[in-house]
């Protein structure tokens, strides 16, 4: 492999490269195949490399395989950032549901108690100070440490 680039052997192997680093890429950056069309592309520029092509036909087809196959793919993509959207993972994925008081919450600003939230018990402070009698039923709006900040529902 000899430095110059008017050498046809030379982008053989540099189409190879760059779809290896995309395709690397692609496993390490954060996002939803955002790489891969590129990585496409400079797989059928080393394909037509090394069928003989030139280096202009190489450029082209790089380009039109990785502008269609970003633009094939923003459906999936949409799809997949629909799929992976809540509110969190571990304890805010309560936010939202809705609990059974199980011991009264006291009113006041250091009122809590204890609820439950599917088949879990949880220490539960009110929102707004508000004191919630056993078996209310009320509805967890923020997880702050070990307890739940619960309302009315």
């Amino acid at each position: 492999m000899g430095g110059d680039l008017a050498d046809p052997e030379t982008w053989r192997w540099i189409w190879l490269l760059v779809a290896g680093a995309f395709a690397a890429a692609e496993m390490f950056i954060a996002g939803t195949l955002f790489m891969l069309p590129f990585a496409a592309g400079a797989i059928v520029a080393a394909v037509v490399a090394f069928a003989g092509g030139s280096a202009g036909l190489q450029w082209v087809l790089f380009l039109v395989v990785s502008i269609l196959g970003a633009v094939a793919l923003i459906p999936l993509r949409r799809r997949l950032d629909a799929a992976d959207r809540s509110d969190g993972v571990g304890s805010r994925r309560l936010i939202g549901e809705s609990a059974l008081v199980l011991e009264e919450i006291v009113a006041g600003p250091t009122g809590s108690g204890v609820v439950q939230i599917g088949r879990e018990s949880w220490r539960a402070v009110s929102d707004d100070g508000s004191g919630h009698p056993a078996g209310a039923t009320v509805r967890v709006i923020d997880v702050r440490g070990t307890s739940v900040v619960v309302r009315a529902s």
